[in-house]
């Protein structure tokens, strides 16, 4: 199995391998990183401001709370 692999190499030139594997497969991790780096800075927001909103709602409510 290895002569196989040593004989495909071989005769696969160098500019095949880097510009037809390497950089296409480089190129979509990189594009699958940056796009969820931006889906969890979207996720954060929203998180950020769920909890805000909750601050802000539930600190009346446990004032309404402990008024009774």
């Amino acid at each position: 199995m290895s002569s196989v692999l040593a004989i495909f190499l071989q005769e696969l030139p160098g500019p095949v391998l880097v510009l037809g594997i390497f950089l296409p497969v480089t190129l979509l991790l990189l594009l699958l990183i940056a796009y969820f780096r931006m889906k969890l800075m979207a996720v954060e927001e929203e998180l950020a401001q769920t909890s805000d909103r909750q601050n802000k709602f539930g600190s009346s409510q446990n004032k309404r709370r402990r008024r009774r």
